[in-house]
């Protein structure tokens, strides 16, 4: 199944990414959604309409998880799903920058068997299939392995370094990086540019899908805050957090927060 379905996402990304690169960022027409749920472009929904109609042509009995669709529970009874986030890091996108990325991801039975994160304006394309590795642009990947934090560079919003997240009482000192796409965080640590990733915050299925596959594809580990496994395709499609890295990175982190 992964094999049957990686060369589709993979497709279907640089599809998605020549829709994207036709608008321009800081002139797209955008909007904000309801309840402070951050920005949206017409590039945005461009790009969804063509994947969703590229890929549920391709494989008409999966189910659909996207950010940019309003959800329902039909979903719930498929065996397989696609997870999309049609443009991670929108608001990079407006800005002008080149650090979004398109998000493309297949569950099965809940656990992610394929997996694609494609940054078009960096020519970057991470891919990941069960049980078959991940790349960047073809080239094998492998996560980072430090076990001493202190050593570390994680990338992470500030907010996750707030003294009450952490078992001390204050955050190791490791070295805090960033980037705004958070499956473009999780594909560096399985390139191994970074040591980590975190994110406390409860955190949307199409955002951590395709990047937790290529983690742990590449030698990682992905958990959720406490150090539980991810489950994907579930009724309300929040995680608690993802906590992503190199093994012995990975456990010190789960360790360490409170």
């Amino acid at each position: 199944m992964p094999a049957h379905d990686l060369p589709l996402l993979i497709d279907a990304a640089r599809v998605a990414g020549r829709v994207a690169t036709g608008f321009a960022g800081k002139t797209a027409r955008r909007w904000d959604k309801p309840d402070d749920a951050g920005p949206v472009t017409e590039a945005d929904l461009a790009v969804n309409d063509v994947l969703q109609t590229t890929l549920r042509l391709a494989r008409p009995d999966y189910g659909w998880l996207s950010e940019e669709t309003e959800d329902n529970a039909q979903r719930l009874g498929k065996e397989s799903v696609f997870i999309i986030d049609p443009i991670d890091g929108t608001r990079s996108f407006v800005e002008g920058s080149n650090t979004w990325a398109h998000s493309l991801a297949v569950a099965d039975g809940g656990e992610i068997t394929a997996a694609v994160v494609f940054l078009p304006m960096r020519d970057k394309l991470y891919a990941a299939a069960k049980g078959q590795g991940a790349t960047l642009n073809g080239a094998t990947l492998r996560a980072a392995r430090q076990p001493d934090l202190s050593q570390t560079t994680v990338l992470a919003a500030k907010p996750a370094l707030m003294d009450h997240l952490w078992h001390s009482g204050s955050a190791p000192t490791f070295k805090r990086s960033y980037r705004p796409s958070l499956a473009y965080r999780l594909a560096l640590v399985g390139e191994g540019r970074f040591d980590a990733m975190l994110t406390l915050r409860r955190s949307w299925e199409w955002d951590i899908a395709a990047g937790a596959l290529i983690v742990s594809e590449a030698g990682g580990v992905c958990s959720d805050q406490k150090g539980a496994p991810l489950v994907f395709n579930n009724a309300d499609p929040r995680l608690n957090g993802v906590v992503a890295g190199g093994g012995p990175t990975q456990a010190a982190l789960i360790a360490a927060l409170a």
